[in-house]
């Protein structure tokens, strides 16, 4: 893990990971929709120890721009070894029901744009023999819930997706990592009521930098107990879970 691609750079999850690879040394390509953020990104990474910072500036849910990331991607750090996808959108579930096109913005963008960059990338590393893909999802797409089906749906998508392009690039010896967090503080979540759940970027990040650095399991739950609750919203049978609220 030295030479890495980061998609979605600015996030906070993908920048709390970001630190923990410049302070070991890691070269970087942040890609992210504002050029300011990622300038100053950059810096901040540079300060902490990375050996060399590359930004682009793309619209990550725009499929058009795709090749062109993946070009910068090879120029800038060659023989890249891992990719972490990291961006999304949380939009109103409210307002997603009265719009079908807001609904179908937010499947695309957390879905569809998602799952071109890994089909992009992961043919990169097949042909190179090796790498590894992680995709961070959502423990909201365990189970479609009333508060968030349309986000959900789509990150439930996303994790499928994943367990079959694990499936068909394990011969090739690349990995594929799927990362779902539960609640975390992000500006993302910040019009969700608080929960003694909800943790901090930098735990999550932490847990994401280890699982990188070492063989973990395929699929990745942090904090490590939304294993276990979403085990358990999984099993309750679909008459009783349809009167559910949360």
């Amino acid at each position: 893990m030295k030479k890495i691609v980061i998609l979605g750079a600015t996030s906070a999850i993908a920048q709390a990971v970001e630190r923990l690879m410049a302070a070991g040394g890691a070269e970087l390509l942040l890609v992210g929709r504002s050029s300011e953020r990622l300038q100053a990104l950059q810096a901040d990474l540079l300060a902490r120890g990375a050996a060399a910072v590359f930004i682009h500036a793309a619209d990550l849910g725009e499929c058009s721009q795709h090749a062109r990331i993946l070009e910068r991607a090879r120029a800038d750090l060659g023989g890249f070894d891992t990719v972490l996808l990291a961006y999304g959108t949380l939009l109103d579930q409210a307002a997603c029901q009265a719009d079908p096109a807001l609904a179908a913005r937010e499947i695309h963008v957390n879905f569809t744009s998602a799952a071109g960059l890994l089909t992009l990338f992961g043919e990169d590393l097949r042909r190179r023999g090796g790498g590894t893909l992680a995709v961070i999802t959502s423990v909201a797409g365990d189970r479609g819930r009333r508060p968030n089906y349309v986000y959900g749906a789509a990150k439930g998508g996303l994790g499928l997706f994943a367990q079959g392009l694990r499936s068909r690039l394990h011969p090739f010896g690349v990995r594929v990592l799927t990362i779902k967090p539960g609640l975390v503080d992000t500006p993302m979540t910040a019009q969700m009521p608080h929960s003694p759940l909800m943790v901090a970027p930098a735990t999550v990040g932490r847990d994401i930098y280890r699982a990188l650095r070492r063989p973990s399991p395929d699929v990745l739950y942090t904090p490590w107990y939304w294993k276990w609750i979403m085990l358990a919203v999984r099993a309750i049978p679909e008459r009783w879970f349809k009167k559910l609220s949360f």
